[in-house]
Order: C-alpha cells, then structure tokens, then sequence
C-alpha cells in the first residue's frame, strides 16, 4: 500500500510514465539510471507496476492496463475484461441500477459494472487490495460511480442495493481450492447472500464446479472466451435450474434442453470438438442434435457425424483416416502424407501429445491434426484437418 501512495504522486507517476514499455533485458539499466534522481524504493515500485501492467495487457487491453494499478494475486485472479462486460450488460438487462460487488479484488469488475451504468459498492477485506481498487476506479474516471470499502463482507450490509455480486477467493496457501464451502467465503454464504438481493444476483464459481453442487433455485452458466473456459456462474432472479454455455466473443448462448445422452455411433465423416464451456456445462447432447451427430464413445465428448454443419459451439474436423493406436502406424502414414506440422488433440487417452509428436517425428510440408480417443472403447488415432 506505501508503493501505491508512493506511485500516486506527481513523481510516482512520472516514473510510470518513464518505465512504460521498459523491457525485462532492460530492467537494471533503467534502474540503475533512474535510482541517481530518485528513491530506489520508488524506481523499485514503478517498475514492478510496469511488470505487472504488462502482463494485465491481456486480460484488460493496453489502453486501461497502461493506467491501472495491479498487485500480483490482482492480475492473477482478476476477471478478464470482455467477460466482466459481458456480465455487466446482462446485470444491466434484467434492470440492476446499484449492486453489491463482495470480494472485489482489483474492481475489474467493479469497472465494467460502471461503464454499463450501474453504481456499485465494492468490497474486500484486504486493505492493499481495496487501495489499489480505489486508485483503478479514479484512473479510468469511474470513482463517481464506484464506493471502494475495506471490510469483511460477511459484514456488509446490501439492502441498498438491487444486486449482488459475489467473487470468493478460491485459492489459499497450497493453490486453488476445490471445495465450494472451503472458498472465502464460502459459497453456502454467498448464496444466501444472493438470494436477498432484491432484483439479481450473480455468484462467479470454479467452472469445475459439479453440478450437484449448484442450488435448484439457481442458472448456472459456464463461459469460454476465446476457446478458453474462464468460469462458471450462478445465477439467481433469472431462470431457475436454467444451464447455458457462452462463447465469448459474440455472445453465443446455448440453453440447456434436458436432453439424453447422445448415442454412439461409427465415426462419419466429420469429427466436432464442442467448446469447454458446452462441454462443462454439459450441454453436448444439445449439440449432437444440432448437427445430427453422436458420440464416437460413450464417455468421451467427441461428436460425429457424415455432414458438415456449421457451429459455433464446436469445431469441425474432416477425418481422412481411422487406425488401432499404433504408433508406428502412424509414423507411416505421416511420412506417407509428407506430414510436417502435426496437431495431436487428445480425450481419453493418457499419451501425451509432446511424447507422440517425439517418436513420430514429422517431416514435410503437409500438415494434419491426430485425435488420441477410444473409440467404441477401444483406444483409436484419427487423423484429419479442419474442414
């Protein structure tokens, strides 16, 4: 927190301004520059605040992450920027005006909460945290429309307020935390947290969250941004028991009909690979029937089918070719094909693809992707491109 007052002022801004860019090869020359005119404690501070902005880039643009202020956890367990939005403008459609953000963590979501409108109240306990919060909220303009608070939000009042946002800590001393109640708080809490909201609330959660483990009176909604599966959350005040997978960007939401597994069937022509969050959410039924396709095996979430349909919420492979594992097989084929660039995917299989890609040791300029599976229960390799 002393980094942070330290930062704010008109020096400790100036050396951000200075260190912008500084690249980690170049870290001690500028240092040992800038310590002849300034605090080393101060020179010290800018440019781990550089590091860290740096690595933000991803996660909040460069635009914001150039003027925010991260700490290390911060940066790490900060909700990425397109999916905070996403949330916000689905907060602000089901009519939230004023919302209780509880472990707020940074104010990346705080941030998007404001930008669609609402007024927010964040919280968390910690006081670096909360600091750092406050300072992200006036360096983007958004301190009229955010209230930072320090304390414990098993404290909070939110009667004020329409909405409630909960984002426990899900990490502790030895990594990620898998126990919904071993969360901070933990989601038992949380729960009943949202059910007094008076108009919505949302819980974010680990996307492995099992299913059994989400209340009846809650949606449940997995989200992948890019391919990647960045959460799960549970939703109250919209459609109880709903399930939904989002893709992100887009948005493209794919509801849960209640279907029944898909059956197995012999692989066809076309091999789908359906995103994280259809799979998590386990929504892949809702695909098969899509794309009148089943599963190549009962237990893996592989879709075939012998058209080609295109959808969002999978991606689609032409299989050329359908062998026994073998690995030396495989190698024939490949130098057969003059495959150079090979792409291994793999479910329910325990090869690992650098281990493959090691022994088979493509060469040429062709280029294929293998899928490691069990087909019908028997281990299989099929190899194709994407159609």
């Amino acid at each position: 927190m002393n980094d942070l007052a330290d930062l704010l002022t008109p020096e400790g801004r100036a050396l951000l301004d200075e260190v912008r860019g500084t690249a980690p090869a170049d870290e001690l020359a500028v240092a040992t520059r800038l310590r002849r005119e300034h605090p080393a404690e101060l020179v010290s501070a800018a440019l781990g605040q550089a590091r860290l902005r740096q690595r933000a880039a991803a996660k909040f643009g460069a635009e914001d992450a150039e003027r925010m202020f991260f700490t290390p956890n911060g940066v790490e367990q900060s909700t990425r920027a397109s999916v905070a939005a996403y949330r916000a403008e689905r907060l602000k459609a089901l009519g939230v005006t004023s919302l209780a953000d509880l472990c707020c963590g940074i104010g990346g979501d705080a941030v998007a909460l404001a930008r669609a409108g609402i007024r927010v109240l964040a919280v968390d306990r910690d006081p670096a945290t909360a600091a750092v919060a406050r300072a992200n909220a006036a360096a983007l303009g958004l301190a009229e429309l955010i209230e930072v608070r320090e304390a414990d939000v098993t404290e909070v009042d939110t009667g004020g307020y329409d909405a409630v946002f909960v984002d426990p800590a899900r990490r502790g001393g030895r990594g990620r935390i898998f126990d919904p109640e071993a969360y901070s708080p933990p989601l038992s809490w949380a729960v009943e947290a949202a059910r007094k909201a008076s108009r919505a609330a949302a819980l974010k959660v680990a996307p492995g969250i099992p299913h059994e483990a989400v209340p009846a009176d809650a949606e449940s909604e997995w989200i992948s941004d890019g391919g990647d599966v960045k959460e799960a959350v549970l939703w109250f005040g919209t459609d109880p028991g709903a399930v939904r997978a989002t893709l992100l960007p887009g948005p493209r939401t794919l509801l849960g009909k209640g279907l029944p597994d898909p059956r197995v069937r012999p692989v066809g022509r076309y091999l789908y690979e359906p995103d994280g969050a259809v799979i998590r959410a386990h929504l892949v039924a809702e695909v098969a029937e899509q794309l009148d396709g089943g599963l190549v095996d009962a237990t893996i979430a592989y879709i075939t089918a012998d058209e080609l349909r295109p959808t969002p919420y999978a991606s689609s492979y032409e299989i050329t070719d359908q062998l026994p594992f073998n690995v030396k097989k495989l190698k024939a084929l490949l130098r057969e094909r003059g495959v150079g660039t090979l792409t291994v995917k793999k479910r329910g299989s325990a090869v690992e693809p650098e281990e493959l890609r090691k022994k088979v040791k493509p060469q040429g300029p062709g280029s294929a992707t293998v899928f490691l599976t069990r087909v019908a229960g028997a281990p299989t390799m099929l190899v194709g491109h994407p159609a």
